[in-house]
């Protein structure tokens, strides 16, 4: 896979925005195939910065439902990347 391939886009919530602050770590919405030496590789060479862990969480669908149908959202991936201290990252530079 290659690594534009990999990071889809940033997770801006408030929770991941006390994360970055109080711990460095940084979260995205990553392609569901990726695993974690690819989300390193793409964070790395994408930002210029030294991954040091990297968490991923695999988020179900839920019910989604509109009048009288339904139907189920999709599945998506959470990988969370704690990056070096001192280092930062600028998540509006992610190329689209």
């Amino acid at each position: 896979m290659h690594i534009t391939e990999v990071l889809i886009s940033p997770i801006l919530s408030e929770k991941s925005v006390n994360l970055k602050d109080a711990q460095n770590c940084y979260c995205f919405k990553v392609n569901l195939k990726a695993n974690k030496t690819e989300i390193k590789k793409a964070v790395e060479e994408i930002f210029k910065v030294k991954v040091t862990n990297v968490r991923t969480s695999i988020i179900s669908g839920k019910i989604h439902r509109v009048g009288r149908f339904e139907g189920y959202r999709s599945d998506w991936k959470k990988a969370m990347v704690t990056v070096k201290e001192g280092q930062k990252i600028d998540v509006a530079s992610l190329p689209k």
